[in-house]
């Protein structure tokens, strides 16, 4: 599943889920790590660590397997990498603290 297949897939799955302030930053042309990173707001550590479960599920649905997650336990700030789009699921303190829409300087979608 190509990256613009599975943008969706993941926006779609944080909406239906409460997830806060969805944002896609594309990368593509600033790194070589990944195309697209996702940033989303979690109400609390536990919806966020529900968050990155739930997408995990579904991009598992669509054979995509998460090459990584870190921080589930106990973290404001959960990584999914999933290859080509690397979700962010931040607390609202987190989001506010690392605000990594600026550190990329990037026009936000």
């Amino acid at each position: 599943m190509q990256a613009n297949e599975l943008l969706p897939l993941v926006t779609t799955e944080l909406d239906e889920r409460k997830g806060e302030n969805v944002t896609i930053i594309d990368v593509k042309n600033k790194s070589s790590v990944t195309d697209f990173m996702v940033l989303v707001t979690a109400t609390s550590e536990r919806h966020g660590q529900a968050l990155a479960n739930y997408v995990v599920i579904k991009a598992k649905e669509q054979g995509i397997k998460a090459l990584g997650v870190e921080g589930e336990q106990g973290s404001d700030w959960v990584l999914v990498d999933l290859g080509d789009i690397v979700l962010h699921i931040m607390t609202v303190a987190a989001r506010e603290l690392y605000q990594l829409e600026k550190l990329w300087s990037i026009d936000v979608n």
